[in-house]
């Protein structure tokens, strides 16, 4: 088998555990000397391959990498750009030929979500339109818990974790205040098109008049009459109410809570503020004093609270991605695959590209209550697993450590620029 160097590269929105699936692909790569060379890591996602841009991770110590476990965001920088369609964009599929062809690049991994997934799929493709030989493997990740064929996403374990301490320890609060002062508090969470983060919420508390007392999933219509009837219901019966609210919250007509009228590199619609405009149409229909807050990128980057379940599969996925390459197989995703739920046993499968790209997987009707507004204990059932277990990063002053990289930059080689 002839030696050939790896491009790893992370896309999209960052995770806590990101880092973990890098360090896995690294580790991993370090361990197959007879199949790869030098791993590179695109600076700043697919960007970096386009620009040659490429760190050298062999200038990076074990020690190093190693800290990548327990480092939330995106060590080599990450990116929100798609790679057009081969017709479209010819130019980009041969700049990134060129590029591969000078550093002797024959593996590729892309760690993302379903978009991430596309881009994936679309370089594994270039063997056959191009004529150039690259073994091409998609690193799962999303907070969204939304690509299919998995059983769960890495990075989504952790936020889901983050999102249900911070609702019980929020609730705490309003419940010691509500006699006097604030009866309602919203929480935001992300969630464009599944409520899967929002449907984490409902692990912090089990039973009549426990909070939070209202979900909002993209999945149901939003219906404003039931919404503050429900939040009046809980007020007067419980002395408060507490909301944990996705961004894509939704009427019937897909009309989003909150819309902010402009579209992000992917063509989605940009969200944020669904949060405060439920907190003003409860103030003006109820009068209720209230208060909100949006998790926003404190959920995602909350790496000091981050589940252990979550931080072993993101390593397991970088691991296995690599070792699915090295034995020869393409356009693959490794997966998630539960064996059962109590004791929770889970192992790594493989699902195709060409199936998994821009595919969304929301959550199942019979996870959310009748009302539209709370989970179900087959929904409990399935969450509480990837929540649980610790995996505290060290500390040092009062604060966690985290990697501290070189990012050397690998010597340029094509005398063209490529403008993005």
């Amino acid at each position: 088998m002839a030696i050939k160097n790896a491009f790893y590269a992370q896309s999209g929105g960052v995770t806590a555990v990101i880092n973990a699936s890098a360090c896995g692909v690294i580790e991993t790569a370090r361990k197959h000397p007879e199949a790869i060379g030098t791993v590179y890591a695109g600076r700043n996602g697919i960007i970096g391959a386009l620009r040659e841009e490429l760190i050298d991770t062999n200038e990076e110590s074990d020690e190093a990498i190693a800290a990548l476990m327990y480092t939330p965001g995106g060590a080599f920088g990450s990116c929100r750009y798609k790679l057009k369609n081969f017709s479209e964009n010819k130019r980009e599929y041969e700049r990134l030929i060129e590029v591969f062809q000078a550093h002797n690049i024959g593996y590729f991994f892309y760690n993302g979500g379903g978009d991430s997934q596309d881009t994936a799929f679309k370089v594994s493709q270039l063997a056959e339109r191009m004529g150039y030989p690259i073994t091409c493997i998609g690193v799962p990740k999303t907070v969204d818990n939304d690509l299919p064929f998995t059983d769960c996403c890495p990075g989504f374990g952790s936020v889901a974790k983050y999102i249900a301490t911070s609702t019980l320890e929020a609730s705490l609060d309003i419940q010691s205040m509500c006699e006097s002062s604030t009866k309602v508090f919203i929480l935001e969470v992300m969630g464009r098109h599944a409520g899967w983060i929002a449907a984490a919420g409902g692990l912090a508390g089990q039973g009549e008049g426990a909070p939070p007392h209202i979900i909002l999933f993209p999945e149901i219509p939003f219906d404003r009459d039931a919404f503050l009837k429900r939040v009046e219901h809980c007020v007067e019966n419980y002395g408060y109410c507490v909301v944990v609210a996705s961004e894509g919250a939704q009427y019937e007509d897909g009309r989003f809570l909150a819309d902010a009228g402009s579209k992000d590199a992917f063509g989605h619609t940009q969200l944020g503020g669904v949060a405060p405009a439920l907190a003003n149409m409860t103030k003006q229909a109820l009068g209720y004093k209230y208060h909100w807050a949006v998790a926003d990128y404190l959920q995602r980057a909350a790496r000091h609270i981050a589940s252990a379940t979550d931080v072993e599969q993101a390593y397991a996925v970088g691991k296995a991605a690599v070792e699915m390459a090295v034995a020869g197989k393409q356009a693959l995703m490794p997966t998630i695959v539960r064996e059962q739920s109590s004791p929770y046993r889970w192992h790594i499968g493989e699902a195709p590209l060409s199936e998994v790209a821009n595919q969304e997987k929301k959550m199942p009707i019979h996870f959310i209550t009748d009302d539209g507004f709370g989970i179900t204990q087959d929904c409990r059932e399935y969450l509480s697993p990837l929540i649980n277990g610790e995996a505290f990063p060290p500390f040092e002053n009062g604060l966690p450590r985290v990697a501290r990289l070189q990012k050397v930059l690998a010597e340029k080689k094509l005398r063209t620029a490529f403008d993005i």
